[in-house]
């Protein structure tokens, strides 16, 4: 038996699955054809409706985060848990799903279509961790990830862009999210039946990086009050940077409006391409450090660079920076905090400990907080002022959260440099090449 299964392991096909890249593009693939489901409509304004002294968009944007929020504050039980056969099938069925809400929110009267919408937010929350698990716990984690992550930075843009063609070429308003998410029909087939031939992390991948199995509750309570300080700390570094992508990624229109540049889908997609290129490039480097406690320092330190970018961006716009380098700059800055959570942090965190533990698990965490908070931000913005724009709320809350964040990730590196030093692994049980907490 094992001769036969070392013969099909070698199979020309067997190979190409096995190939890190074939994974990183069927992850990537997946997760970007998700924001086909879920952002276009955020290309159009909604201008000629409004309800309860909110704009309809306004409200769009509510009722989707909420659906959103409560899928990924269940996910923290159903990603941990789902057995690995099951997870291609759920990923197609709730696409599936939040289309035909689509399909429902387009033929639906206004206000009643904001149900709708709501419930198209709800199976899209919990996509992300299910193809997060096909990547984590490998070597190459780190490349996977930041691979994964560029597809929700590219894809921002591009659903964005989808959707403003549509728009140009006279699909109405209501329409345009369910036909955006048809655009996105066949690609999503295709990469989720790559995702389906994704083997299995290696013999030399759990070595390296520990089993990733299926959590119970008990598991899931012991490992967060092991290290709840520090995992409190990194909940409110996401939160922050939560809080700003989403502004940003959801404002995006009125932002760049009030930058002065027209409604244009190409500025979209070309300011995200820069972002998702920089962030990219700047994590995966995280797999050539073996050292698991220095690629989880390294990593604390380019967070509070993100946010350290931030900052100066924000400062920098009313000292001549130009404006589409300070939308570029702020991306930057957001991005390499956020998706160095989803691909380092936690990853090299649960290597050093060899704690029984998911890194879906700890994201499910942190995004059922940052979109609460969010959730949270949209209704403070309607208490606001009403000659407060968009654009002066990003920018205030662009300083004010870079500092936090800057202050919060110094303290998570001396929270772990002193727990980990006293609870952590020691050299003798740590796999020869996966580096030392000390």
């Amino acid at each position: 038996m094992a001769k036969t299964e070392a013969t099909s392991s070698n199979t020309f096909p067997a190979k190409i699955f096995a190939n890190p890249a074939w994974a990183l593009v069927a992850a990537f693939g997946t997760y970007f054809c998700m924001y086909g489901y879920r952002k276009p409509y955020t290309a159009a304004s909604f201008a000629d409706a409004g309800y309860w002294g909110l704009s309809f968009k306004f409200s769009l944007i509510i009722v989707q985060t909420i659906g959103y929020v409560l899928a990924k504050w269940f996910g923290i039980k159903f990603v941990s848990e789902i057995k690995a056969h099951q997870r291609i099938t759920a990923i197609i069925v709730l696409l599936a799903f939040a289309e035909v809400m689509l399909l429902l929110f387009a033929i639906t009267p206004r206000p009643w279509s904001l149900a709708f919408m709501l419930l198209n937010g709800l199976p899209l929350g919990v996509i992300f961790g299910l193809v997060l698990s096909f990547v984590e716990g490998r070597r190459q984690t780190e490349f996977l990830i930041a691979g994964l992550c560029a597809s929700f930075i590219l894809s921002d843009g591009v659903s964005k862009s989808v959707g403003a063609f549509l728009l140009s070429i006279h699909i109405n308003e209501n329409w345009m999210p369910f036909m955006a998410g048809l655009v996105f029909a066949l690609p999503t087939a295709l990469f989720t039946t790559m995702l389906a031939c994704v083997p299995k992390p290696t013999a030399s991948d759990i070595k390296s990086r520990s089993a990733r199995i299926p959590m119970t509750g008990a598991d899931r309570l012991r490992f967060f009050k092991k290290y709840m300080p520090g995992l409190i700390a990194i909940i409110l570094i996401y939160l922050f940077v939560t809080l700003l992508r989403s502004v940003r990624a959801d404002f995006a229109v009125e932002l760049w409006a009030g930058l002065g540049y027209a409604h244009t889908p190409d500025v979209f997609t070309t300011s995200e391409l820069l972002v998702s290129l920089g962030v990219i490039v700047i994590t995966s480097l995280a797999v050539f450090v073996q050292n698991h406690y220095k690629a989880f320092k390294v990593s604390l330190l380019t967070s509070f660079v993100g946010f350290l970018i931030v900052l100066l961006a924000a400062l920098g716009l009313d000292y001549g920076l130009g404006k589409f380098s300070f939308m570029v700059l702020v991306g930057l800055g957001v991005y390499l905090p956020y998706v160095a959570v989803h691909a380092v942090i936690f990853e090299r965190l649960i290597a050093i400990t060899r704690e029984k533990a998911t890194v879906g698990f700890l994201m499910y965490i942190v995004d059922s907080v940052g979109y609460t908070g969010y959730i949270g931000l949209m209704l403070m913005r309607f208490f606001l002022p009403a000659s407060d724009s968009i654009l002066s709320l990003f920018l205030k809350i662009c300083i004010g959260l870079a500092i936090a964040g800057m202050l919060l990730m110094g303290f998570t590196h001396l929270y772990f440099k002193t727990k980990l030093k006293v609870d952590g692994p020691t050299n003798a049980n740590i796999p020869s090449g996966a580096g030392s907490a000390v």
